[in-house]
């Protein structure tokens, strides 16, 4: 039996002094990350999730009584009771995510990319199929691979790329297209259409954004036109969703279903759990939680929601205006593009003006695997563009009376 030495005087003021000294430390972390982090970014982005929780509220209903059966009845607010869970949770990422510094969260952001291709690969021959699609691992919980990959996909790209400022002869574009060729064909044998548009729009962003040629511009926009063209040649699912947006079927009758329904309510909307057509939305809580949001709270706050993404989009590219740092300026905006786009496809789905991709609204949207990558990935954008105010202070002295910082 393990025995313990004495507790003296002495011993107990050092172990008080150390707890004190500890406390003093994680109060100056704190302090230091307050300083650092872009606040206005964090409050936008809580008034989103905050919205989020209402407009799942809002959905709850009409997804749970679909979904309930003889043997097992869901409550009306069964999917916002989860949505809030996953938000806590989400929150915690978020938090943790943004404490670190930018070297640490480009490193997690390669090993979650890694970590996340290697799951992927285990989709085709493992994973777990819902309406027709493979999407997911059973963990213990269901795991959406792709969703945790967009993140680190980000990251992990702005990082190849910006390895030509160290040397400009090391091939980062066709290190760029070999990666991106794996997870677009990876996704569309799941098949996921809308995320593999995602991800190449996200890595021509990144492209265009590190400063290739015109030449080279332009045969990255033929290679994305022929990947869309080939897409709708050869999977059938990238095919039946084109042509259901171009001349009717059953998803052209859902995004129908779904301006209909955001149209309903007007510019104040019916109110709260007022609402008729979303009882008869397939996807409610996830997909079309936007049309929801029209109807039951009206169009001026989906052009409050619209001006939230915009401002976050914006504000993302204010930081990085004056960022000097090749690799913080491709991460922070391959995360804002990951995110921006994502939202605005889920908006024009939802107003018919796009073909239907399964693809959840950024924050909003009821989701587990979704809320939390999302969270992370906007965790490691404000770790990525946090700064020292005294130094930028001092910096933009500098270059205000001309010398080099």
């Amino acid at each position: 039996m393990a025995t313990h030495p004495p507790v003296t005087p002495e011993t107990a003021t050092h172990g008080r002094q150390a707890l004190e000294k500890y406390r003093r430390s994680r109060r100056s972390d704190l302090a230091i990350w307050w300083r650092e982090i872009d606040r206005t970014l964090l409050l936008l982005v809580l008034v989103l999730m905050a919205f989020g929780a209402a407009a799942v509220a809002a959905a709850s209903p009409a997804s749970a009584r679909r979904l309930s059966t003889a043997d097992v009845t869901l409550s009306d607010l069964h999917f916002f009771m989860l949505h809030v869970r996953w938000q806590i949770m989400g929150l915690a990422l978020l938090f943790a995510a943004s404490l670190l510094s930018k070297d640490a969260a480009r490193r997690l952001g390669i090993v979650l990319a890694a970590a996340m291709l290697f799951a992927l690969m285990l989709v085709p021959l493992v994973g777990h199929e819902v309406n027709g699609a493979r999407r997911w691992l059973q963990l213990g919980v269901s795991l959406q691979p792709s969703e945790f990959l967009k993140p680190g996909f980000a990251v992990v790209m702005a990082w190849i790329l910006s390895w030509r400022v160290r040397d400009p002869e090391l091939p980062v574009i066709r290190t760029s297209i070999a990666l991106m060729g794996l997870i677009g064909i990876l996704l569309m044998l799941q098949p996921d259409f809308g995320s593999t548009v995602l991800f190449g729009a996200v890595w021509f962003v990144l492209v265009l954004l590190s400063g290739i040629s015109v030449k080279r511009m332009v045969i990255a926009g033929v290679v994305g036109i022929s990947g869309i063209v080939a897409a709708y040649v050869l999977y059938g699912n990238a095919r039946d969703r084109i042509d259901s947006f171009l001349g009717g079927g059953s998803a052209f009758d859902h995004v129908d279903l779904a301006q209909r329904t955001l149209l309903n309510g007007g510019w104040t909307g019916t109110g709260f759990w007022l609402g008729s057509r979303k009882m008869a939305l397939p996807e409610a809580h996830t997909d079309y939680i936007f049309s929801v949001i029209g109807e039951e709270f009206g169009l001026l706050s989906c052009a409050i929601i619209l001006l939230i993404y915009l401002a976050i989009m914006v504000r993302v590219l204010a930081r990085l205006v004056e960022e000097e740092d090749l690799f913080t300026v491709l991460a922070g905006a391959g995360l804002a593009a990951q995110f921006g786009g994502q939202a605005f496809i889920n908006m024009l789905v939802n107003l018919q003006l796009f073909p239907s991709k399964g693809m959840t609204l950024p924050l909003i949207s009821y989701g587990g695997s979704s809320t939390l990558a999302l969270c992370l990935g906007i965790g490691l954008l404000l770790a990525i563009t946090r700064r020292n105010p005294f130094i930028e202070r001092e910096r933009f002295s500098l270059r205000d009376i001309g010398v080099s910082p």
